[in-house]
């Protein structure tokens, strides 16, 4: 069986955007390695998209378009519309928008251990998808307010959401429109403009090595499957899950939770989300979301602190985050759910949607103790 880092290092080598014949490949690969150890382990394969930058930047620039040229209905009715379309996407919400656009094949791995007649069922989630990088992803910004104003950045448990002008500006030609306040609605046309080239620029961006994010959570899974394969734990059910598409918008996940949910019942299931742990400092993440905060379940989050002390691992609490990850979709969907992340010392993952994304740049020992807390979870 790969270390943590053989795992990382592979699977970095093999381009994987969403939706793709690498992700593909890159999931054949986790299967095997979860199938080695004698694990029940299969591909499944989804729809999805594979991007958030076409259907956001279409959606961008109409709203741009009309609110600059556009008779004052028109204006009125597309940044509603284009408002209301950005929110949902990014909400994890039906995603209306992209069901107009191509899709394509999305790998999922989902490996069982554990006791299979177990009355609780644990699902760990990870992604080996990689995403592409853009200029909104810079850290240099974030560096320069943490170094300029420390004591303010040290009391901030989140960034701000960094979708709210994406869905701001269509709702600013909007208002502007119906309002009659032309000085409002070309703002709103502005900022509407300025996301829309923010995502061509992430479109035309390479994939990133995703060595973080999510290699990272992949070898965890790995290295669970391979210690429960060894010592098999008693009265749980677990399951191993490594989604495609979660980088356009957890559309892997999507997918497993159209499978899989009506055979996981609520009261006896519970998720753990492990996603980006290879930074520095080990997380609990409290909460998520780009537009409203969701909070994690407490109970859950309670537990896998508890774990994390008994297995003497370092575990920062209090730390929110502004983006989603695949465990948002069982938190919506009413499932006791948590998530592990990491952090640098300016409280953001490594690495983040950066070319320098390698495996060389990972902390494997916040890597280790992330399988630490998760195996400690499942013993308890």
């Amino acid at each position: 069986m790969p270390t943590l880092r053989d795992t990382v290092e592979h699977l970095a080598t093999i381009e994987r955007p969403s939706a793709s014949d690498g992700e593909r490949r890159a999931a054949e690969w986790i299967h095997a390695r979860l199938a080695e150890p004698g694990l029940d382990a299969r591909i499944e394969t989804e729809r999805a998209h594979g991007t958030y930058w076409v259907p956001l930047g279409l959606l961008s620039a109409a709203a741009a378009a009309a609110g600059l040229a556009g008779p004052r209905p028109l204006a009125a009715a597309v940044g509603a519309l284009a408002a209301a379309g950005v929110a949902e996407d990014v909400s994890a919400g039906p995603q209306l928008t992209r069901r107009a656009l191509r899709h394509r094949a999305t790998s999922n791995v989902v490996a069982a251990a554990g006791d299979p007649a177990a009355p609780r069922t644990v699902v760990f989630v990870a992604h080996h998808d990689a995403a592409h990088g853009g200029l909104v992803f810079d850290p240099r910004l974030v560096h320069a307010l943490a170094d300029t104003f420390p004591r303010w950045y040290e009391r901030q448990e989140a960034w701000p959401p960094l979708m709210g002008p994406v869905v701001a500006g269509p709702a600013l030609v909007a208002a502007g429109a119906l309002a009659g306040a032309p000085r409002v609605r070309r703002a709103g046309a502005a900022v509407a403009l300025g996301a829309a080239l923010a995502f061509a620029d992430i479109g035309a961006r390479r994939v990133v090595p995703g060595a973080n994010d999510n290699l990272t959570g992949v070898a965890t899974l790995v290295e669970l499957g391979r210690r429960l394969a060894e010592r098999p734990a008693d009265g749980v059910r677990v399951l191993l899950v490594s989604t495609g598409s979660e980088e356009s918008f957890m559309e892997g996940m999507r997918g497993f939770a159209r499978r899989h949910f009506r055979h996981l019942p609520r009261a006896s299931t519970e998720f753990v989300c492990v996603d980006s742990v290879g930074s520095p400092e080990l997380v609990l993440i409290e909460g998520e979301g780009m537009l409203r905060m969701r909070d994690y379940t407490p109970e859950l989050r309670d537990r896998l602190a508890d774990a994390a002390a008994g297995a003497g691992v370092h575990l920062r609490r209090g730390l929110k985050l502004t983006l989603a990850t695949d465990g948002l979709i069982a938190l919506k969907a009413g499932y006791r759910s948590a998530a592990l992340g990491s952090v640098d010392a300016y409280k953001v993952p490594s690495n983040y949607h950066a070319p320098t994304d390698v495996p060389a740049n990972v902390d494997y020992d916040t890597v280790a103790g992330a399988v630490a807390v998760c195996e400690a979870l499942i013993r308890s």
